[in-house]
């Protein structure tokens, strides 16, 4: 079972906070959206005005009513992590991600994650290595939760549970003539499988009915050394619905 305390022995440096503020903000909108949705107004259209062009907020039937049984998402996603126990500084990641939601109702959807992320960490002091290419492919799967929408946006909570593959050690499994120094004397975990959960949410900015582009924080947990990691990822990109139920 995955715990919320990081183990004493993992260290969680300073240098990550900074770096984590703007994704806890986004958690903490989330969280507390009613800014959002508060003051929404209804555009009024004179009669003696028929040549009004379509636009969403002028015509419902381009606004998003959330009947869809599917929606299908894609963006880029940052996420950050450690590559070793006692490794002083995090690792930044690049990478994409790919989800999608059956909608059971109004407000309950059934999600299938997949997560891709690649970067390079710094090592203990040696002489023969800076950084080496790490990466992380994590598959997940968990619940949506609908919270407050309108024709404009929506805020959905999520909790995403699964696995994350480490691959720690690729250039010194590929150093030309076979590395002269092993990936534990650099710091580096294992490769190795780890239980994952993401826990967070989304905010969808409606351009059409069935099109929005979704801003989606989370805090991610895995388990590589003794003790549970906790870390953040934010991705952005777009969202589609389609279906009706």
């Amino acid at each position: 079972m995955l715990h919320t305390t990081k183990s004493a022995t993992q260290k969680s440096p300073s240098t990550a906070v900074s770096k984590a503020t703007w994704a806890f903000a986004l958690l903490a909108a989330l969280a507390s959206p009613t800014a959002l949705f508060s003051q929404e107004t209804t555009v009024p259209v004179p009669v003696a005005t028929p040549h009004v062009t379509s636009r969403a907020k002028l015509e419902p039937g381009r606004a998003a009513n959330y009947d869809n049984k599917y929606e299908v998402y894609g963006g880029l996603i940052y996420m950050n992590g450690q590559a070793g126990q006692n490794l002083p500084n995090l690792y930044s990641m690049g990478g994409g991600e790919v989800m999608g939601t059956y909608w059971v109702g109004d407000h309950l959807g059934v999600s299938a994650d997949y997560r891709l992320g690649m970067g390079t960490t710094a090592l203990f002091p040696n002489k023969f290595y800076n950084r080496v290419l790490v990466s992380q492919n994590i598959l997940s799967g968990g619940v949506q939760w609908r919270g407050v929408k309108n024709r404009y946006a929506a805020v959905d909570y999520h909790a995403l549970f699964g696995a994350t593959r480490g691959n720690f050690d690729h250039a010194i499994q590929n150093y030309p003539g076979g590395s002269p120094i092993s990936a534990t004397n650099l710091g580096l975990y294992p490769n190795k499988t780890s239980p994952y959960a993401a826990l967070g949410g989304s905010i969808d900015f409606n351009y059409s009915a069935n099109l929005a582009v979704r801003v989606q924080p989370d805090l991610v947990l895995n388990r590589f050394g003794t003790g549970t990691g906790v870390y953040v990822a934010v991705s952005a990109g777009v969202m589609y619905r389609f279906g009706h139920r």
